[in-house]
């Protein structure tokens, strides 16, 4: 019988808990490592509608990549998320930053979905090896316009915003989620774009000095590329096991 503690040691394999960024909270939040496995629901977040798929699929863990507890809790109400994981019996991981960081993690499934070629490192996270951003080369040149536009496409997103660059896109940097910032460590580096989420409005400024084609897809949409990857991922290494990517969709709408 697989146990909460054998995906747990998986995980630890190629995402190791411990590389996490230091604000970070990962590992098993909730439940314990004993606990008997047959399904698994692994999403972006743990809202009271993933558990409640999870009930419904008869899942005993959830896996997620943004952590259900973060901030400290200062109470707990019938209501909140972490009371409902333990009135339904429910473990809960979180694979967060670590996953980001990990060779094969969100960052480079934010690359391989837009088809980058020759990807290596942008940034480091600490002298640990691990990279924070990255950067590949498109197989053809695209303009600005066409290139958010594939964006758009191959994450699946409903919306995004852009800045016009100066110049073809070919070399291409990503930082998933709320990496915006490495959009300087782009441009130091000679790409031509730059996609991230949760941009602010002065980096979409120095984006457009630079002449950098930035796109916004969202935090959600840079990072829900690594969900199915890491349900195939954990599928193979325990068969016996159901590993059900959530039905859970950006809470963003847009409006044009």
């Amino acid at each position: 019988m697989v146990t909460v503690g054998d995906i747990y040691n998986y995980i630890d394999t190629f995402a190791p808990f411990h590389t996490a960024m230091g604000f970070d909270n990962v590992g098993l939040l909730v439940g314990e490592k004993h606990c008997p496995v047959t399904s698994v629901i692994v999403s972006m977040d743990i809202t009271p509608e993933v558990i409640s798929e999870a009930v419904s699929q008869n899942a005993e863990l959830i896996i997620s990549h943004h952590p259900v507890i973060f901030q400290p809790l200062k109470r707990l109400s019938p209501t909140d998320v972490p009371y409902l994981l333990v009135q339904n019996d429910l473990c809960a991981i979180a694979a967060h930053t670590n996953y980001d960081l990990a060779c094969g993690g969100v960052n480079a499934c934010l690359a391989e979905r837009l088809q980058l070629k020759q990807i290596s490192m942008l940034e480091e996270y600490e002298h640990s090896g691990l990279a924070v951003s990255l950067i590949g080369q498109l197989e053809a040149e695209m303009r600005p316009s066409e290139f958010a536009a594939y964006v758009k496409t191959q994450l699946e997103c409903a919306g995004l915003k852009f800045t016009v660059g100066k110049t073809a896109v070919k070399k291409v940097a990503v930082a998933c989620g709320a990496g915006s910032s490495s959009i300087f460590a782009a441009g130091a580096a000679g790409a031509d774009a730059f996609v991230s989420g949760d941009s602010k409005h002065h980096e979409l400024l120095a984006a457009s000095s630079m002449g950098i084609t930035m796109v916004d897809a969202g935090h959600f949409a840079t990072e829900d590329v690594a969900i199915q990857p890491l349900c195939n991922r954990l599928a193979k290494e325990f068969p016996q096991v159901r590993f059900i990517k959530s039905q859970q969709k950006d809470p963003v709408q847009y409006l044009v």
